[in-house]
């Protein structure tokens, strides 16, 4: 299981909302280890893949636009 739905299965059983954020390349195995550890409904934030190649500018762009999934998640 990835470091990131690891803390955020943790995070929801200590009642603390949490959504993880992964490209859309980890989807299907973000997607079958959460219902593999009992959290079919993991809020996540996907984003483009990959994002090592992207500059400053796109990366900060790239978060402004990951923020409003975060925030939609959290208020679902």
């Amino acid at each position: 299981m990835s470091c990131g739905l690891h803390d955020s299965r943790n995070l929801e059983k200590m009642g603390l909302p949490a959504v993880l954020v992964h490209t859309d390349g980890f989807t299907e195995a973000a997607e079958r280890q959460a219902v593999m550890h009992g959290q079919p409904a993991l809020r996540r934030a996907i984003v483009p893949h990959p994002v090592q190649d992207k500059n400053l500018n796109e990366i900060r762009e790239l978060a402004r636009e990951t923020v409003a999934q975060i925030l939609s998640e959290l208020t679902r």
